[in-house]
């Protein structure tokens, strides 16, 4: 029978048969190499995410109202990120933040709303 080893230091394994480390500090380890990588730039994105979902959240208290461009810039907004898209069907467009979305009036205004769930 083969000899079951830990997969982050390589030490013999003794315990249960499903064990794959042989402590906490191994097991860590060996997720934080797993996800350090392409992770990081997950890490980024969400990061913009959350942020762009805060301001929203915090101009738009009562889940429907206008702001300008200007004002949510100022507060970090980042117009490139947002998780999803809805069309109406009068054609208006709306970027959503996971449940707080925006739309895009005239005049550099904005229609802040938020999902019902």
């Amino acid at each position: 029978m083969e000899q079951r080893k830990c997969l982050d230091c390589g030490e013999p394994l003794k315990g249960r048969a499903d064990q794959k480390f042989c402590n906490d500090l191994c097991r860590n380890s060996f997720n934080n190499k797993k996800l350090s990588g392409s992770t990081n730039f997950m890490r980024k994105i969400n990061r913009i995410l959350k942020l762009n979902h805060s301001v929203l959240e915090t101009l738009n208290p009562e889940e429907k109202t206008t702001t300008f461009k200007s004002t949510l810039e100022k507060q970090g907004f980042n117009f490139n990120y947002y998780t999803n898209v809805y069309t109406t069907r009068t054609g208006r467009i709306y970027y959503f933040c996971y449940d707080q979305g925006y739309a895009e009036l005239e005049n550099n205004k904005f229609m802040l709303v938020k999902k019902e769930e």
